[in-house]
């Protein structure tokens, strides 16, 4: 699926619904929720809220990046994983510990008793998004359009060549927007699956108007049990979900802009 999303969009999906409370949760197996925040929706004296939101090891990190915009965007991504798992599932923000799998994919810890969580974060410059749903293999990705690249001469590293023979087909103009929509997709799909760069991202290719994977090595996985979604979140991001489901029609996804008064109420909580 195809959408562009805009800060105003009417949302009818089960986020509407309000945090979750009463011990039940908005979360399942046939759902998916995204959130995504722009920082430029950020007041400087907001920051202070979502960096009460992160446990210590987290500010901890942040405090080590070197760039300014990359401290902000860390916070960023983190504090709205943090909000949308409580909104979601009702505990406190800083109750979620995380551990680190084979190649190094960070995966949840669940509550004792309960369903498995999965949970996903990316950000770009300007840009951070989580996606989260149960016991699913799920992936997100998010990149910044306003850059200047070689594509073509990246895509014959990185893109099989049905991917490689649509790119060159597309218009100069559009040429970073059709590249990076298959890098969203195909970084979503390595996300999801946690083997990182030992993937190799040309064994496998999408088809933008179908959005179906195909795998060169017809044993490698089974097209039929992913759903993707690709976003345009703004004139300057895209955004694509990968979720691994028995029945990808079952699955309802609702992605929506975080809402950053309720992670500062969070925070003053």
């Amino acid at each position: 699926m195809n959408r562009t999303l805009g800060s105003d969009r009417a949302n009818a999906g089960f986020l509407s619904h309000g945090p979750a409370g009463g011990g039940k949760t908005l979360i399942g197996h046939d759902r998916v929720a995204a959130w995504w925040l722009s920082l430029d929706r950020i007041g400087e004296e907001d920051w202070a809220g979502l960096e009460a939101l992160l446990i210590d090891e987290e500010l901890e990190r942040a405090d080590r990046f070197h760039f300014h915009r990359d401290r902000e965007v860390y916070i960023a991504a983190h504090a709205i994983c943090r909000g949308l798992l409580s909104y979601c599932i009702g505990e406190a923000p800083q109750s979620w510990r995380f551990s680190v799998e084979d190649h190094g994919k960070p995966e949840l810890i669940s509550p004792a008793g309960g369903p498995r969580i999965r949970v996903n974060i990316s950000h770009t410059r300007g840009l951070a998004a989580v996606a989260l749903t149960v016991d699913h293999d799920i992936g997100v990705d998010v990149e910044w359009l306003q850059r200047d690249a070689p594509t073509e001469k990246l895509a014959e590293r990185v893109f099989a060549e049905p991917e490689r023979r649509t790119l060159a087909a597309a218009p100069n103009a559009s040429k970073i927007d059709t590249f990076l929509t298959f890098w969203t997709l195909k970084e979503a799909y390595v996300k999801a699956i946690g083997k990182g760069l030992s993937q190799p991202l040309d064994a496998f290719s999408f088809d933008l108007e179908s959005l179906r994977i195909h795998f060169d090595d017809s044993l490698a996985d089974d097209p039929a049990r992913w759903h993707f979604e690709r976003y345009r979140l703004s004139a300057d991001h895209l955004m694509a979900l990968a979720i691994r489901h028995p029945e990808p029609a079952a699955l309802a996804v609702d992605t929506v802009p975080a809402p950053l008064d309720y992670l500062l109420e969070l925070a003053a909580s």
